[in-house]
């Protein structure tokens, strides 16, 4: 099977995960169940493709071992990792992909919505042109985040199995829920024993990601003062308004819709309330420590400040952390990305790296023990009805997860 009739494969499956997964406090790992009925169909496509430690966990963790070839039994063992669920942000079920062969270029009519997937969005469609391009058909994201990266993984295991070339051990995992920030949370490095990995769930062809954003989400609940507005003087607070004065204390331009790069932002994700109560929850994005914690600090300061103002308790403010930066564990193993540079250049490509304004389970299973930088898959437009990805940019993938594998087997 080769990767375009995988990937088409699994976007037929729908595996959303739910933001709402918590119980009994804690999150619900896979916060979906659906997610398992892809995880099983991977399950045992491993098994027939002759790997060995092959499971599917209770809580929807695909795991699988191809063994080192004779002679490369103490080579570095390396780990191919991605996700199995895809956004809520955007409906995932029941995907009708458009395949466009000879890609002309210019802008692609999406028939299920009539809305028009844009060059002057996405100007690196220009770069596609030639190629076989698959896109949503515009009501539904694709899902190639991430299962374009389960796709480029399984089809350079089996050509690697065809092949018969030397190789070290290579580990497989496909992990749930990565959407919803708990794709790392279950994940078990005392089975998974690669001495490093790579997430497949970027973007950019020939792109080794690893220094993303530090992370966290806060909520600030306001708990007013509700009486007749008749007898309101000196007595009310009014929790809707208190929540609007909480958003105008922070930077109007420190907005996702205001930066770019390493610039980190404020962002509002929902807010809600009426006289009695009200509630915003926002997440925080900076690649910068000192900064992040800066911007941690602000939102304390300003749950101090409106409590002063309003009384005690007015405010309450709940800082999660979600993940950080692995640039910092990264640097300790450079090697790491040599490598992955090295795999790019020989695919040839001019590798590349860039700031990831996001992160990924490679974040925290890096901080987990494992360094795990992020390639990219080919995917552009990720959690909308634009996204798309090229047939020769998965394969690209394909052969550069290959090249890892033997550079590793190459080394002494």
């Amino acid at each position: 099977m080769d990767v375009k009739e995988r990937f088409l494969h699994y976007v037929s499956y729908w595996t959303t995960s739910d933001e709402d997964n918590l119980e009994n406090g804690s999150p619900r790992i896979p916060s979906s169940h659906r997610q398992f009925d892809l995880g099983k169909v991977l399950e045992q496509e491993l098994r027939e493709l002759g790997l060995k430690n092959v499971t599917l966990t209770d809580h929807c963790y695909v795991y699988g071992l191809l063994p080192a070839t004779a002679g490369c039994e103490n080579k570095k063992s390396v780990g191919f990792i991605s996700h199995m669920d895809t956004a809520p942000d955007f409906p995932g079920r029941d995907v009708k992909p458009q395949c466009i062969p000879d890609y002309d270029g210019g802008d692609v009519l999406l028939a299920g919505s009539g809305e028009h997937l844009k060059v002057s969005d996405f100007p690196s469609l220009k770069d596609l042109k030639g190629r076989t391009l698959i896109t949503t058909d515009g009501t539904t994201l694709l899902g190639a985040d991430d299962k374009a990266g389960i796709a480029e993984i399984m089809t350079a295991v089996e050509q690697i199995i065809a092949s018969g070339k030397p190789h070290g051990d290579i580990w497989i995992g496909f992990t749930p829920d990565e959407e919803v920030g708990c794709g790392a949370h279950l994940f078990d490095l005392d089975y998974f024993k690669a001495d490093f990995a790579y997430t497949l769930d970027g973007d950019y062809e020939g792109e080794v990601a690893y220094d993303n954003f530090n992370a966290s989400s806060a909520d600030f609940t306001v708990s007013g003062v509700n009486v007749h507005p008749g007898e309101a003087k000196d007595i009310m607070v009014n929790a809707a308004l208190v929540a609007c004065e909480i958003q105008s204390m922070l930077p109007e331009q420190e907005t996702p819709a205001h930066t770019e790069g390493r610039e980190g932002f404020f962002h509002l994700t929902d807010m809600s309330g009426d006289v009695a109560s009200a509630k915003l929850s926002y997440i925080v994005r900076d690649h910068d420590k000192a900064s992040f914690e800066s911007r941690l600090n602000k939102l304390r300061t300003i749950e101090v400040e409106m409590n002063q103002k309003y009384g005690p308790k007015t405010v309450s403010l709940a800082i999660t952390h979600s993940y950080a930066n692995m640039l910092e564990v990264i640097d300790q193993h450079p090697y790491v990305v040599e490598i992955a540079k090295k795999a790019i250049s020989n695919a040839g490509l001019e590798p590349l790296s860039r700031p990831v304004r996001g992160g990924t389970d490679g974040a925290r299973l890096s901080f987990m023990g494992l360094p795990c930088p992020n390639l990219g898959t080919g995917g552009y437009g990720f959690h909308g009805p634009y996204e798309h990805i090229s047939v020769e940019g998965m394969e690209t993938a394909v052969k550069i997860i290959q090249n890892i594998v033997a550079i590793i087997a190459e080394e002494a």
